[in-house]
């Protein structure tokens, strides 16, 4: 019976670290994420070490560029957490644009609040990533950075990119790729997955290597062709 307990123990104990720790709470339900980084909101950025240096040279200055042929270029950060992709567009001198965040956790919506005080190009809204409450076609970029992972219908999620995004968009969005993607099944996780699923909807993406768990992948919206005109022979034989 003393090693049934601990097999049972064992057992309960990695069921636990693979719901809280590995994934988040991620299977447990949207309100348990929300939960979980309402909870460590504060230190989330320790906990990442999040460097502004590495922000600005990854993010920052590459979707700037991806954005230069656009006059005040109106970019969209879902899950934005603590705004770490809106400041690493707003501290750039030039940069003539608006940056709105959405994040679900009202404690790290408060962190990101707190992060861009002063800056004017930059708005934080509370919302779903399922249903954003943006028009179609109505940003130029739309971001999200180590969170698909965590969305329960990712399909839905990258829809709703594509139809907020403009035709001819950018998306730069986050891939798990470490060891740890593998706990993560039903999800959008593990190299070349996101790949695919943004092949099938016409787009073209670009993997570039970035964290050890993650590759960013780029990507542009597709551009609707307008269609052909039949040509029409009134020639009568």
């Amino acid at each position: 019976m003393t090693w049934l307990w601990i097999i049972v123990a064992l057992v309960a104990s990695g069921l636990f670290y693979w719901l809280f720790i590995l994934t988040e709470g991620t299977y447990l339900g949207s309100r348990v994420v929300v939960l979980l980084y309402d909870w460590y909101a504060r230190r989330y950025d320790k906990v990442k070490n999040i460097l502004y240096v590495n922000e600005l040279a990854y993010l920052g200055l590459p979707l700037s560029r991806a954005l230069a042929q656009v006059d005040e270029p109106v970019i969209l950060d879902v899950a934005t957490g603590t705004g770490r992709l809106p400041l690493a567009m707003v501290r750039q001198p030039d940069f003539a644009g608006l940056v709105l965040g959405v994040e679900a956790s009202e404690r790290m919506l408060a962190e990101a609040h707190e992060a861009l005080a002063g800056y004017d190009r930059a708005g934080l809204l509370r919302g779903d990533a399922h249903a954003l409450s943006l028009g179609a076609a109505s940003v130029d970029a739309v971001t999200c950075l180590e969170a698909l992972e965590f969305m329960p219908r990712p399909e839905g999620v990258l829809d709703e990119f594509l139809r907020v995004v403009k035709p001819g968009g950018v998306l730069l969005l986050s891939n798990r790729v470490g060891p740890d993607a593998w706990f993560f099944p039903g999800r959008i996780a593990g190299r070349g997955n996101l790949e695919r699923r943004l092949r099938a909807r016409g787009l073209e993406p670009r993997t570039d290597c970035w964290q050890f768990h993650y590759d960013l992948i780029w990507a542009t919206a597709p551009v609707a062709q307008a269609p052909q005109t039949v040509r029409k022979d009134t020639h009568r034989r």
